[in-house]
């Protein structure tokens, strides 16, 4: 069983190989973004520091992940909201009237003029919960929560896309929907 830090690194790894340097590791993933898990255990063990890893030690680190950043089905994985297997399509749907985005207060400034985008990624990312949005905040600075009011985007032509476990998409974010949480 891996320890709380072991865990954290392992998940770390495991995201540059799934989210951004899959070919790198010999990982070609399907147009979903899933690889078969034996070989993804394969391109972990490349690394001398995981070379003892086994097939239980990667299901710790998706069950106890709170991000909830991958998924196993059928012995295949993938990390969700995945970001270099293409762009995968997710169902237009109407979100709740608010939805949340954990940022921080070097980039505020920026995203309170420009709305948020999706940089490197192939969406922006918005959460129901603030629990998950500061998660997902928290570990580039100082957090800021944006709320987005999603009733008055929507009315306007954006559109937003259901992930899963509370996770939403969107191609875009203008400013004029986002507030500020104090």
């Amino acid at each position: 069983m891996l320890s709380n830090k072991q865990e954290e690194s392992l998940s770390k790894f495991m995201s540059k190989i799934l989210r951004h340097t899959p070919e790198q590791f010999g990982i070609i993933l399907d147009h979903e973004g899933y690889c078969d898990v034996q070989e993804l255990i394969k391109a972990l063990r490349s690394e001398n520091r995981w070379s003892d890893i086994e097939e239980a030690d990667v299901i710790q680190v998706v069950t106890n992940c709170a991000k909830q950043r991958y998924e196993i089905v059928n012995g295949y994985i993938r990390a969700n909201y995945g970001h270099s297997a293409g762009r995968l399509d997710y169902q237009e749907s109407v979100p709740p009237t608010a939805l949340y985005h954990g940022t921080n207060t070097k980039v505020l400034n920026k995203i309170l003029i420009e709305g948020i985008k999706p940089m490197g990624r192939k969406y922006v990312h918005l959460s129901e919960t603030l629990e998950f949005a500061t998660l997902a905040g928290k570990r580039r600075g100082e957090l800021v929560i944006l709320e987005v009011n999603t009733a008055e985007a929507l009315a306007n032509g954006v559109k937003f896309y259901v992930a899963n476990n509370g996770v939403w998409l969107a191609d875009f974010v203008p400013s004029k929907y986002l507030m500020e949480l104090k």
